[in-house]
């Protein structure tokens, strides 16, 4: 039945990827097939609004419900609840409140900082115009009638670091390609993110890939550049897709081209698709592949700034990076670098996964401590388990113990702790975390993402996977840990390029903070976490076990017995290891050792 009331809606739909893979787009046509079916009259006028990344993942399908400004949060939306939504909420004027977001949902907020993903989740990121009606493309106006050298002092001013990974001030390095000789200058934009885990480049560029776009215009009126790259991997379709409809319509609106905005300035962007490869993220190795040759990095002897793409004078920055640029214009250096701490500042963005409660996107003011992220934004580890470390920085970071969770998290203070910032990847690991596994993960992939061109990467990675993996199997011996560290050394003095000079920084971490679980795989044959199938053993405690028969039930060899109601018991003959038992059991009847 129709409303006579005179109404406006907006519904936004997350359509980032997580939202997506949810089911956002079903969610979207229901909503409108509800509108359909419903037959609302002119006066009341709904409106399906899609949106990027909402930052909880963990929460999707996330859709606002705005009726005349009065906005409701639903999570976990289903095409079945929209059109209940519509029937009760949008039609009948009463919120579905058990679909509402709880406590945990502001929670997760409450400490954030949002500025560059402001307007992610806010604003169709298909749409230049309601870009420019957030104030988008307000910042170039103003770059544009201002003298180059002053946008880059504003940038040092600033305090930016780059957030690709090494923190380097951004307003130095575009100060270096600018003086640099020569008058064919690149300026390019890093969205290859490959790091197990990391979303946060990616989730810009979907949500809101028009803030990129005008980072770089600045940049490259400020460096004196005409052509600029994004070079993103090809694994990222929505991304991809996104980008190139914003490049289109900023050409359309004469933002890209000749004589942009009405000026003498001229500046264009192309789209560069990565492969995959992880090593294609550092700065040589992606110009080489721009220039469709094998992405393998070459020597620093020459900055990329005096000869990178094509041998020409080229300023890399990340998504991250790019997407700031437009805000310190705009609102200004002192404004920005009143934000963060005294070396590091601005906000971070960081991708919250693994043993966490609150999975998603988050974006805070540098200097936060380690604990409000992992407690009162992620809250907390699932099932009440101890948390035991943090991994950042990807493949090249390390762990951070629980000892640290007060440490501010910044550029300096994640170096001193043996780790880094990195691109902003933050997994969560908990007290069923085999920290010898773990680094062995990550040397793995290391290992195969590497080019093979430098022998300390190629035979380091190499032999450090076989140390940890006879350590994991109960053949390491104490002179496997003397190896690793020397070889750790070895491969930080000699690497080619950053993916092997930092690859060794999961296992020196883990051994500088968790080198009891080192010894106990190899002088006790013992797995603490449970984790290292070779080294662990599962068995059922009679006490505590009250014969339910999930664990026999669950068990996919068979290798649980007894009666129900009975305690069971578990032939270590049958037994795979899986953990099944062990993670299914209500009672803790079920013990590793």
């Amino acid at each position: 039945m129709a409303k006579k009331a005179s109404k406006d809606i907006v519904v936004s739909i997350c359509t980032g990827t997580g939202g997506v893979a949810a089911g956002g787009y079903k969610v979207i046509e229901a909503f409108q097939s509800a509108f359909t079916e419903k037959s609302l009259d002119a006066k009341f006028t709904p409106r399906t609004h899609k949106v990027g990344c909402r930052g909880f993942c963990a929460k999707d399908v996330l859709v606002d419900v705005a009726v005349n400004g009065q906005t409701e949060t639903y999570q976990f939306v289903t095409p079945e609840k929209a059109i209940k939504i519509v029937e009760e909420h949008i039609i009948g004027g009463k919120p579905v409140s058990k679909w509402l977001v709880k406590k945990d949902y502001h929670d997760f907020h409450s400490l954030q900082k949002k500025l560059v993903l402001a307007n992610c989740g806010q604003i169709d990121p298909e749409s230049i115009d309601e870009y420019m009606d957030a104030g988008g493309y307000h910042a170039v106006r103003k770059a544009l009638k201002m003298d180059p050298e002053q946008i880059i002092a504003d940038i040092k001013a600033s305090g930016l670091r780059g957030r690709g990974g090494g923190g380097f001030p951004a307003g130095i390095k575009w100060e270096s390609c600018r003086r640099a000789p020569g008058t064919i200058k690149y300026v390019l934009c890093n969205a290859d993110e490959g790091d197990p885990g990391a979303f946060m480049d990616r989730s810009i560029v979907e949500g809101n890939p028009h803030a990129v776009i005008e980072g770089m215009i600045i940049g490259a009126h400020a460096i004196g550049s005409e052509e600029g790259y994004v070079y993103i991997r090809a694994e990222y379709p929505l991304a991809v897709a996104r980008l190139r409809m914003a490049l289109d319509q900023a050409r359309e609106h004469h933002f890209l081209g000749e004589k942009i905005f009405g000026t003498d300035v001229n500046f264009e962007i192309k789209v560069v698709l990565g492969a995959g490869a992880f090593v294609c993220g550092e700065s040589t190795a992606l110009m080489t592949s721009i220039e469709d040759r094998a992405g393998e990095p070459r020597p620093k002897y020459v900055h990329t700034t005096d000869r990178g793409l094509w041998g020409k004078p080229s300023n890399l920055n990340n998504v991250e990076t790019w997407a700031n640029v437009p805000l310190i214009i705009d609102k200004g250096a002192q404004w920005y670098a009143g934000i963060g701490t005294e070396t590091s500042k601005g906000t971070k963005i960081f991708s919250l996964v693994g043993k966490i409660n609150n999975t998603g996107l988050v974006e805070v003011p540098m200097g936060i401590p380690l604990r409000d992220i992992i407690y009162k934004i992620g809250g907390g580890i699932p099932k009440k388990k101890a948390f035991k470390a943090v991994q950042t920085g990807g493949p090249s970071g390390g762990c951070i113990p629980a000892s640290h969770l007060d440490m501010p998290v910044d550029y300096e203070n994640l170096s001193k702790a043996g780790s880094m910032m990195g691109s902003g990847g933050m997994i969560v690991l908990d007290e069923d975390t085999c920290m010898v596994d773990m680094a062995k993960y990550f040397l793995q992939f290391c290992k195969d993402e590497g080019c093979g061109q430098c022998t300390p990467c190629r035979e380091g990675t190499a032999q450090m996977v076989r140390l940890l993996t006879e350590i994991t199997e109960g053949k390491g011996t104490p002179e496997h840990i003397d190896m690793l560290e020397e070889l750790s050394l070895m491969m930080q003095d000699a690497s080619l390029c950053a993916l092997g000079t930092s690859a060794p920084n999961s296992v020196l971490s883990t051994l500088q903070y968790f080198r009891e679980e080192y010894e106990a795989h190899i002088v006790n044959k013992k797995c603490p976490a449970g984790v290292c199938k070779a080294l662990t053993t599962f068995t059922i405690d009679e006490a505590k076990c009250t014969g339910c028969t999930i664990c026999a039930r669950n068990c996919p060899t068979g290798a649980i017995s007894g009666e129900k109601k009975e305690p069971h018991y578990i032939d270590q003959e049958k037994c795979v290891k899986c953990r099944v038992c062990y993670e299914g059991c209500k009672f803790d009847a079920v013990q590793k050792g």
